[in-house]
């Protein structure tokens, strides 16, 4: 089965549809860090059968659809279809009708997955076990990732076993075996759960025996109860019938009265019903009287008022005139200032424009002065450049040629100092001999080191014993101490459950006698069924029911029967009990019915099992046990309780002591294998460095000679560079002495550069003054348009100064002639008042009349209503007397109508027809109503007694007899089908086991010869570990590269230990070959020369096995060692693209060109 093409649309990144072409040989996945690579990996995955999101980088599955761009809208649907080759017809029997396989995976947002094989839809389940057959799949090791070879080292040696059921094609044999378990537990569970539904059936059959003898005696019973609830009701229907005519009669008579009440408060009211109506009108009057008065008062209130607001208006425009006259002076001060500032303005405006009538002609001279400078100072600094250049290059010639000549003498230097240093090195490698003595001084090194090794070894596997043994026995220790622990626990919840069942609540007035009693153990459930409920009655005389003191029994008490022993001799209680409990006789359940009829009035008898013989013949036997009984065994059960835990608690320290010793001891062994693991590391490390020193001491010598001869080469050539250098220093100085002298050169520079100073002070000059008559010029403008703004502005405010004088002249005529108008008025305002007050007087008069003739006819109407008000009671009284006896009647009649109704609903015939029905005549002697009662409420107790009663129990009984068999036949089957699923699961581990240690020599094999080709040496194996049984076992990988001792995983450096679990991986292929192998990123942590060796083992793994490796990288070496090599882009944000080239048709390309 090999894989063709991967096709994904709306998976994540990978919104339009995209094909990967999955060929033989090497393919190569590159682009920038997330632009998708990885998604094509999980697509991969996925389609696949990954569940669980988080490989999938996401939160929910839902997240692997495309979630959209700016750009882009989000996808519903995701979809990847994986194509097969089946030409070889090794798919499972079910899908195997075709050469090709379309293995779709479809997901709908929030609506899950679909699976497909050739549009047909098939279970998850299905699709992975066809890719675990294939030794391939989600989670196969074919799948491999940087993070997935760190986990693999990381690993415990259990979890590694996985990759060698990888190997050994057992994957899916494990997944069928665990599918066969879950069956076999399920089988079983079922098979207990029938047993336990069988027996129930079972119990229920016997049940139905014992109910069907019940339901004649229910019967029988049931009979008598009808008969005697049918005369009783008929006789409490008769007696109602005579009280409901009586109250009639009664009602007649209330109605009368209630008549003759209702006249008397017809006329009452009449009365008070006039004088109502006169009040309205003298209410009114004496509000009218009331409101003029109130008139009259706010017009007084008005005037005052308008008095005051008039004082305050005169003394406003006094204020107000005083105002103006301040401002009209003002105003006037303001106009001669603004005539004294326009008259200084027109001054210096005439000044300012005489000034600038002058400026041309300063200016043009001032202006040809600084033009004369600037041509002077033009070629005077002509004449200093051109100078200054020949200066600076014969000076800088010199300067190149002293550094020359420096340099010359320095490289002379140099190389006369390394002569001299080759001389001396080769004195000191004139003789071996401390090489020889190094080289000889490691190995003895390497041999001590060994032995301390060897030494710490020892230790720290003797260490390992001790901890292990002080493990075992602290698991013991814990598990008495558990054990003790849930003991005191146990008694501990129990006594708190006690005590809250049997706390007495603090707010009850009057305990219950039954706290204060205690009964032998044994003897609860007599005393219970003895006195019942009479023992929940307090001794407190206060209580509405009590115990109440009574004397002792004397010498003339009756005995109890011959055989009974009385029940105070085994119960602890209150003297108010003794009387009671002297009269009740302790015997056995077979003596109990022939001493019963020997029981004295009040005497009765009851077992230690809680059966009563009362002496008037009442009976009640031992199956149900009374609260009091269960309360007295729940404190005696208290008390036990009580008794053992001091004892529990003593056992649970004691283990509690031996756990705490055994773990110091556990902690101590520790501590001694902690310290023996970190001896046996130093003596590693420490033979480590041996080997390493050994290695140096050995390299050292051999290279002597090497760096003899090397060190002749080196003096020749440094002395033919000393030669060159030297005739190098001669050239030098010739042309340096050829060189003419720059005294004088110097010298005029220096004149000409104070001449080129100052002509351009001279231009400066002249520059700087025609620029000062500039800015004269502009301030003079400046200063014209300043003069115009201040004219304006004191124009303005002359101008505003006249209009306020005006203003102010018309506002002060218009208060003096205010004034004047106000002089009058508060002559006219004491006018008024005085003619006001006598009008308030005459209607203050009025009102106290109107109030009087009101409050007599208020009195009047009070007396009506008094009167009203007695005779009103007397009405009501009659009306309650009415209303009572007819509540009487109508009660009378429902309870005659409630009993007619229960006549017809219980006996199912009209009242008048019960004596027919029931079998007696109206004038047979009847018991009074009270005995029948009792004697119907002791047969519902006997029809209780007989408990719950299956009418059906025949017929039940039948229909459980055949479900009963038809259980047995499904138990049987069930039996044979567990029997068949051990034994598969026996042959699954069998064929798993021999598999497994196939592969694992196959494994092995093949991983010590990878191991050797990827570290051109070393040696490698793999060890089975923590278990005899391959399918438990751990996989332990012990590696020795190039010059190191044999060593396991994990003490590798990280480059060692990533190319041994490449080697442990591929090692798989050639084992049990996957059609696929996805490689992410995994050369990333080796150098280019592991690359290189990886990539080259890589092309022989596929040649050999047929694999198809897609690889994902970043690696330039990988890039190239590729047949064709796929891009991922992301021109459009959030939206990969594949490209693709074929580097071998490429290359023949380039070849026939």
């Amino acid at each position: 089965m090999q894989f063709n093409r991967l096709r994904l649309a709306g998976f994540k990144s990978f919104v339009d549809a995209t094909e990967l072409v999955v060929e033989p040989g090497l393919s190569g996945v590159v682009g920038p860090n997330g632009c998708g690579k990885s998604n094509l990996v999980e697509a991969l995955k996925w389609v696949m059968g990954e569940t669980s999101p988080k490989n999938m980088r996401g939160g929910a599955m839902d997240d692997v659809i495309f979630a959209g761009t700016s750009n882009r809208p989000a996808r519903n649907i995701a979809e990847v279809v994986l194509e097969l080759d089946n030409a070889d017809r090794s798919a499972p029997a079910a899908m195997n009708d075709a050469d090709e396989l379309m293995i779709s995976r479809q997901i709908e947002r929030e609506s899950g997955s679909r699976y497909r094989i050739n549009g047909r839809e098939m279970r998850a389940r299905d699709v992975q076990l066809l890719f675990a057959d294939a030794a391939t799949g989600a989670h196969s090791p074919a799948m491999v990732s940087q993070g997935r070879v760190g986990t693999l080292i990381n690993a415990k040696a259990r979890d590694r076993r996985a990759i060698l059921e990888e190997a050994a094609g057992i994957s899916g044999l494990h997944s069928r075996r665990h599918e066969a378990e879950l069956r076999l537990r399920g089988a079983e569970t079922n098979l207990v759960r029938l047993e336990d539904v069988t027996g129930q059936i079972e119990t229920q059959l016997q049940s139905l025996k014992r109910q069907s003898r019940q339901a004649t005696r229910y019967r029988k019973v049931n009979e008598q109860i009808r008969h005697l609830e049918a005369t009783l009701l008929y006789l409490r229907w008769r007696d109602a019938s005579e009280a409901v005519r009586v109250a009639e009669q009664e009602l007649q008579a209330a109605e009368n009265r209630v008549r003759e009440a209702t006249g008397g408060a017809a006329a009452a009211s009449t009365v008070q019903v006039t004088l109502q109506q006169e009040l309205p009108g003298l209410r009114q009057s004496e509000a009218e009287a009331a409101a003029a008065v109130h008139r009259l008062v706010v017009e007084r209130e008005g005037l005052d008022a308008e008095a005051q607001r008039l004082a305050e208006t005169r003394a406003r425009l006094q204020s107000s005139l005083a105002q103006i006259a301040q401002d009209v002076e003002r105003d006037t001060a303001q106009s001669k200032d603004a005539e004294t500032a326009l008259a200084r303005l027109d001054t210096e405006k005439q000044e300012i424009e005489t000034a600038t009538a002058r400026k041309g002609d300063i200016e043009a001279e001032a202006r040809t002065r600084m033009e004369s400078a600037e041509a002077v100072l033009a070629i005077q600094e002509k004449e200093w450049d051109e100078l200054s250049e020949r200066t600076a290059t014969l000076f800088a010639r010199k300067r190149e040629l002293d550094q020359q000549l420096s340099e010359t003498g320095d490289r002379a230097g140099r190389l006369r100092q390394k002569l001299a240093g080759i001389d001396t090195e080769r004195d000191q490698l004139g003789v071996d001999d401390a090489q020889i003595a190094r080289a000889e001084q490691a190995a003895a090194g390497v041999t001590a080191a060994r032995r301390a090794l060897d030494q710490a070894t020892h230790d720290l596997e003797e260490s390992q014993t001790t901890r292990a043994d002080a493990q075992v026995a602290e698991a013991a220790a814990r598990g008495t101490l558990d054990e003790t622990n849930g003991v005191l626990t146990g008694i501990n919840a129990e006594i708190a459950a006690l005590n809250k069942l049997l706390a007495v609540d603090e707010d009850d007035l009057w305990p219950a006698l039954l706290d204060e009693i205690e009964a032998d153990p044994g003897y609860e459930a007599a005393l219970g069924a003895a006195l019942g409920d009479d023992l929940n009655a307090p001794s407190d005389e206060g209580a509405p029911v009590h115990w109440a003191q009574r004397a002792n029994s004397g010498p003339d008490a009756p005995a109890l029967p011959d055989g009974a022993s009385p029940l105070d001799e085994h119960v602890r209680a209150p003297v108010v009990l003794l009387r009671r409990l002297k009269q009740i006789g302790i015997v056995s359940e077979a003596e109990g019915p022939k001493l019963a009829a020997h029981l004295a009035q009040g005497q009765r008898l009851v077992s230690q099992q809680g059966s009563l013989w009362r002496w008037d013949g009442f009976t009640a036997n031992h199956e149900a046990a009374t609260p009091a009984a269960i309360r007295l065994a729940q404190r005696n059960q208290l008390k036990e309780q009580e008794e053992l835990r001091p004892e529990a608690a003593e056992l649970a320290a004691h283990a509690k002591t031996r756990f705490d010793q055994l773990k110091a001891a556990v902690e101590a062994a520790t501590a001694v294998e902690r310290t023996a693991r970190d001896a046996w590391q130093a003596a590693g490390k420490a033979m480590d460095a041996a080997q390493s020193d050994f290695a140096d001491a050995t390299n050292n010598a051999s290279d002597h000679h090497k760096r003899a001869a090397a060190l002749a080469e080196a003096e020749a050539r440094v002395g033919d560079d000393l030669k060159e250098t030297e005739a190098r220093a001669v050239t030098l100085e010739a042309e340096r002495a050829e060189l003419p002298d720059g005294d004088g050169l110097r010298s005029a520079l220096n004149e000409k550069r104070e001449a080129v100073e100052k002509h351009r002070a001279d231009y400066t000059e002249a520059k700087s003054a025609l620029g000062i008559l500039d800015r004269e010029e502009r301030a003079r403008c400046d200063r014209l348009e300043a003069i115009g703004q201040e004219r304006a502005a004191w124009d303005a405010r002359v101008e505003g100064a006249l209009r306020h004088l005006n203003e102010l002249n018309t506002r002060q005529g218009a208060a003096e002639e205010e004034l004047k108008r106000l002089e009058d008025e508060p002559q006219r305002i004491e006018s008024n008042r005085l003619a006001l007050a006598e009008r308030v007087d005459q209607a203050e008069d009025i009102r106290k009349q109107a109030a009087d003739t009101l409050a007599e006819a208020e009195g009047k109407l009070a007396e009506a209503d008094k009167v009203l008000k007695q005779i009103q009671e007397v009405l009501a009284l009659a009306r309650e007397d009415r209303v009572r006896i007819e509540a009487a009647r109508d009660q009378g009649t429902e309870r005659r109508d409630g009993i007619a109704d229960r006549i017809r609903e219980v006996l199912g015939c009209q009242p008048e027809q019960v004596p027919e029905t029931a079998d007696f005549a109206e004038d047979d002697e009847f018991p009074p109503a009270d005995q029948m009662d009792i004697r119907i409420e002791r047969l519902k107790r006997e029809r209780e007694n007989i408990g719950a009663v299956n009418l059906r129990a025949e017929q039940e009984s039948q229909e459980l007899d055949e479900q009963l068999q038809t259980l047995l036949t499904e138990r049987a089957d069930l039996e044979s089908a567990i029997s068949r699923l051990r034994q598969g699961i026996g042959s699954l581990n069998r064929e798993g086991r021999e598999r497994l240690l196939t592969a694992f020599t196959q494994v092995n094999d093949h991983f010590s010869e990878l191991f050797v080709r990827l570290f051109g040496g070393g040696q490698a194996h793999l060890e089975l570990t923590e278990s005899d049984d391959p399918l438990e076992a751990g996989l332990e990988i012990m590696a020795s590269p190039p010059g190191k001792r044999m060593q396991v995983l994990s003490l590798l450096s990280g480059g060692e230990q990533a190319l041994t679990a490449l080697a442990l991986i591929f090692a798989v292929f050639l084992t049990n070959p996957a059609p696929i192998c996805v490689l992410d990123e995994v050369d990333a942590p080796l150098d280019d020369a592991n690359v290189d060796r990886f990539c080259l083992m890589l092309r022989e793994i596929a040649d050999a096995t047929q694999t198809r490796f897609l690889i994902v990288t970043h690696n330039v070496v990988t890039m190239s060692r590729m047949d064709r090599l796929f891009g991922v882009t992301m021109s459009e944000r959030g939206v990969s693209n594949l490209v693709s080239v074929d580097l071998r048709q490429a290359e023949d390309l380039a070849a026939v060109g």
